[in-house]
């Protein structure tokens, strides 16, 4: 599949999809090129701590999401694609990473394909409140309380039955964890992950 670029000159949000790759053909479509500039900008100020998950908290959250082969995992804020290439290669899981950092999608394309999981990894440079998650059969966050409060009504339209959720330092207001599991974090101090799964975690319904 040759490289090319799709490009939108409306002001009205398009989707662009890079397939990045070898001159000669045979890539993959790792970057999709999502909202316009000025709503990513927005959104990257209030959603989600500016820093990666600990490789300790990686390793829990993936263990605890009971990963099964063939499934899909969507990262929701995946940076530099660490989840997303642990899941990937552990589990030989598909893995979907939604970034609104152009400079963090680009990373985490790119780290994936280093490691030569282009056919498993896709990373979407664009707005997770946005995206159709119905594919998902585990979703990870690593984002502040609010932001999960937020994106919650996003989790229930579209998360299918036995979903698992797995959210690393914050809880999702209004659900309640099936399990909490303590992790070490950077400085050797202790974190909490939580694990809900839907539709049983849904405790405020309409």
């Amino acid at each position: 599949m040759r490289l090319f670029r799709l490009s939108a000159f409306s002001a009205a949000a398009s989707l662009l999809i890079l397939f990045l790759g070898t001159p000669a053909a045979q890539a993959q479509d790792l970057w999709a090129w999502g909202q316009q500039k000025d709503s990513l900008d927005i959104f990257k100020k209030q959603l989600a701590p500016s820093v990666g998950t600990p490789e300790r908290a990686v390793e829990k959250m993936l263990e605890v999401a009971n990963l099964k082969r063939g499934e899909t995992l969507y990262d929701l804020g995946c940076m530099d694609g660490r989840i997303l290439i642990a899941a990937a290669k552990n589990y030989q899981v598909n893995a979907v990473g939604i970034e609104l950092s152009e400079y963090y999608a680009k990373k985490a394309a790119e780290k994936a394909k280093h490691e030569g999981l282009q056919d498993r990894i896709k990373v979407i440079h664009g707005d997770f409140m946005k995206t159709d998650l119905s594919a998902a059969n585990v979703v990870t966050l690593y984002l502040a309380t609010a932001a999960n409060e937020t994106v919650r009504p996003n989790l229930e339209k579209y998360l299918k039955p036995n979903t698992r959720v797995v959210s690393y330092d914050y809880p999702i207001p209004g659900w309640k964890a099936i399990e909490t599991f303590d992790t070490e974090g950077h400085l050797g101090d202790t974190h909490v992950i939580y694990l809900y799964q839907v539709p049983a975690s849904i405790v405020n319904r309409k």
